[in-house]
């Protein structure tokens, strides 16, 4: 019988899988529970990542990384998230942090930036969102002032993954008022120079090992050498990588639906109710029936996506259609779980109410759902 889950998948994407499900099973899931009560920063565990190019996947092979596709690096992020999606965000926009400065960036900074990056020595960061915007990137309002050799950036960002933990970021802000959105640029940031705050960690209702930061930039001088890209470029550059980053959302959104399916399945097994496992009741069965088709078709679908942005396609569309269907039915699918679970996945002392936590978020970061929904209507159109 063929394995479907290795179906056009080449030999080199299988072991990628098959190492970061070790990865997730011996390094990330032990801890996964405890950090999430915590709050708990995943230093080993990152370290540990980097140590086998997990956290340089994106990054260019010369510059220390293993230069893989937007699919290579999702295959892993899916094996992940099956077992913590908090953790999977932070190698996320670690890694597609690294990779806008890899396809933006100077020489120069490509070798001063990218290799620690790689080794896990400085964790990446993108400023973006701020309190009063997040989807509207064009009402973003931080400004970068040019001063002799340096631009002066003041502004607060929010919801900023990693943002506290960070050792290297790129910061959106606006150099030309007057400009609309080719008045904005991005520029790589150092968060241990003054004028980079944080000025709070916030409380979150899931993913609580991901940190997610306040940032003030108070009169913070970057170099000039520092603007990633021409001033005016930055609404380019960071659209494109929105793009990329909603199919590593969905794979992450996906790969949850997944844990909490197959954990869904363990207890329906084990638990017994009129005398046999409640997975014989036909409530349970349809119930794990449907989800198991929701998390299958979210899968080949982030699949789809993956391939077409590697070949080079434009798949804006195909992107926001998979982080909407992936992240809508994985909030079902936990949810799901959870209920076949009964009152004990009401406790902690099962992984679905986390799971159920963690990924609520997926219908909200790098694009809520609405959001995708008006960008799949503007391409068919």
């Amino acid at each position: 019988m063929t394995d479907l889950s290795t179906a056009f998948l080449t030999e080199q994407q299988i072991l990628i899988r098959d190492s970061a499900r070790r990865v997730a099973t011996e390094i990330i899931a032990p801890t996964a529970a405890q950090r999430d009560v915590e709050s708990a920063w995943p230093r080993s565990e990152l370290k540990a990542m980097a140590e086998l190019g997990f956290l340089g996947m994106l990054i260019p092979e010369e510059y220390g990384g293993t230069g893989a596709g937007v699919l290579d690096f999702c295959l892993a992020q899916h094996e992940f998230a099956a077992v913590d999606a908090g953790l999977a965000t932070i190698v996320h926009v670690h890694n597609f942090t690294a990779m806008t400065l890899a396809e933006n960036g100077t020489e120069e900074q490509k070798q001063r930036y990218l290799p620690a990056m790689a080794r896990g020595e400085s964790i990446g960061a993108f400023l973006l969102t701020e309190p009063h915007a997040g989807s509207d990137t064009a009402a973003l309002r931080t400004s970068a002032r040019r001063d002799g050799d340096h631009y002066v950036l003041n502004g607060t960002k929010q919801f900023i993954s990693n943002g506290s933990e960070a050792g290297v970021g790129i910061a959106f802000a606006i150099t030309d008022k007057s400009a609309g959105k080719r008045g904005a640029t991005t520029f790589i940031v150092d968060p241990k120079q003054p004028g980079y705050c944080v000025t709070r960690v916030e409380c979150k209702l899931g993913q609580h090992t991901a940190h997610t930061a306040q940032i003030a930039l108070e009169d913070c001088r970057v170099s000039a050498e520092n603007r990633l890209g021409a001033e005016g470029d930055g609404y380019r550059t960071v659209m494109g990588g929105l793009a990329d980053g909603r199919i590593g959302i969905a794979f992450i959104a996906a790969g949850a639906a997944r844990g909490a399916l197959e954990a869904a399945i363990r207890y329906a097994g084990e638990r017994e109710a009129y005398g046999a496992p409640v997975a014989k009741l036909q409530g349970v069965a349809f119930d794990l029936a449907d989800m198991a088709t929701q998390v299958d078709v979210a899968y080949q679908y982030c699949l789809h996506a993956a391939r077409l942005r590697d070949t080079g396609v434009n798949c804006m569309k195909e992107s926001s259609i998979a982080k909407l269907f992936a992240s809508e039915i994985a909030e079902k699918v936990c949810s799901d779980a959870l209920q076949i679970h009964g009152g004990y996945g009401y406790l902690a002392d099962f992984p679905v109410e986390r799971y159920l936590r963690d990924v609520r978020v997926c219908k909200i970061y790098e694009g809520t759902s609405h959001i995708q929904k008006l960008i799949i209507s503007r391409n068919l159109t």
